[in-house]
């Protein structure tokens, strides 16, 4: 990493959950502000600039909310900048804040992703009209179906492969008190008799829709508080055309190159061994298995391999979404800042009863539209 060294010294998560009526926007977003600042030991004052994520502007129908938002998170009079890629957006939030802190622009950076879903229609946002097209009203899981139908056929996966994961996150969620669904007793059976939505997701196989906010600070090293800070390892962010002829939907190229920069910056060579922990954007249950192939996990058809022999649950060799991941709580603009966050925690031994013993290094992911924008860091427990 070339520049200032950058530091996670705090953390602020909201409750996850379907709706939030007691609250607006502006104190979604405060509530997981002031719980980061607490967590990192300073006030409104302590803070040079503010960088706010949030999915599109249509989600809720306000335009351009960071205008009204500012005196809620202590910007007036403050740079506030805000970020949009898609689904992505939470984990590109992080990475622009944290760009600069390592460019020597500000000490400190707080940096603020949500979603309030309740107040949205999310399938009619994500949806094309016409003149462009005719509407299918399929929202994204109509639209990542055919991609998952694919990965089925090039690695011959069985099919409960995704159930797999969907039982294992949604019992990880049990572990973490901001998670959104919280099933006690998911099994196999429980999943396999819910209604098939887009073949072949079955309703569980598929994230809920949340209302939550998320932030963290970050702090130059001259400026840090914090006696065991998580540490920027690496940073990428990459993207790629939605339609191109030989483009591969199963396993984005984009998606490769943003985590090969990401290891070279953080020395990693073998993923599976180096990396104690990975946070990655699952919204539908098989985006494990393929985003173990594309992130170097696995090799090309082997994904669902590694998900089956249980490496991926908490107590295997490689535990992916320990706190539940997106299959549990899905606040969408936050969802990605979400995933850098828990890994952050997960480094600082603070993860709480989804907490992974001796957790040194690990990756946050997020991706967005469709699979065409991918945001990624690497931290860790030691300075770089």
């Amino acid at each position: 990493m070339s520049g200032n060294r950058c530091a996670i010294i705090g953390v602020g998560q909201t409750y996850y959950t379907t709706k939030r009526l007691d609250v607006s926007m502006a104190g979604l977003v405060r509530e997981a502000a002031l719980r980061a600042l607490e967590d990192a030991g300073l006030t409104w004052k302590d803070i040079d600039a503010v960088v706010i994520g949030k999915a599109p502007d249509l989600f809720e129908g306000v335009m351009m909310p960071e205008s009204y938002l500012a005196d809620a998170l202590g910007a007036s009079g403050k740079p506030m900048m805000r970020v949009h890629t898609a689904g992505s957006v939470g984990g590109s939030t992080a990475l622009v804040g944290a760009s600069l802190i390592q460019g020597g622009v500000h000490d400190r950076v707080l940096v603020v992703a949500f979603e309030k879903q309740s107040e949205s229609n999310a399938t009619w946002a994500l949806s094309t009209h016409l003149p462009f097209s005719a509407s299918l009203v399929v929202g994204a899981g109509g639209y990542f179906a055919p991609h998952i139908r694919e990965y089925i056929r090039r690695s011959g996966a069985p099919e409960h492969i995704g159930h797999l994961v969907a039982v294992k996150d949604r019992r990880n969620a049990l572990k973490n008190p901001y998670a959104h669904l919280k099933i006690p007793g998911i099994d196999l059976k429980m999943v396999e008799a819910t209604p098939m939505l887009w073949e072949p997701i079955r309703y569980l196989d598929t994230c809920p829709s949340s209302d939550g906010a998320c932030a963290m600070v970050l702090s130059a090293e001259n400026k840090t508080t914090d006696s065991t800070p998580a540490w920027v390892l690496g940073t990428a962010m990459r993207s790629e055309p939605i339609s191109r002829a030989d483009r591969d939907t199963v396993s984005p190229q984009a998606g490769k190159d943003c985590v090969a920069d990401v290891y070279r910056q953080a020395g990693i060579t073998d993923p599976r061994r180096e990396i104690d922990v990975a946070e990655v954007y699952v919204p539908f249950s098989w985006y494990e298995p393929m985003w173990l192939e594309n992130l170097g996990f696995a090799a090309e058809g082997e994904g669902w391999k590694l998900t089956e022999s249980g490496a991926t649950a908490l107590d295997g060799d490689i535990p992916w979404n320990a706190s539940g991941g997106v299959l549990s709580s899905n606040p969408i603009g936050a969802s990605g800042l979400i995933r850098f966050a828990e890994a952050a925690l997960q480094v600082r031994g603070m993860a709480g009863d989804h907490q992974v013993d001796g957790a040194r290094r690990a990756l946050g992911h997020a991706y967005g539209g469709g699979a065409q924008f991918f945001a990624m860091w690497m931290v860790g427990s030691d300075k770089p």
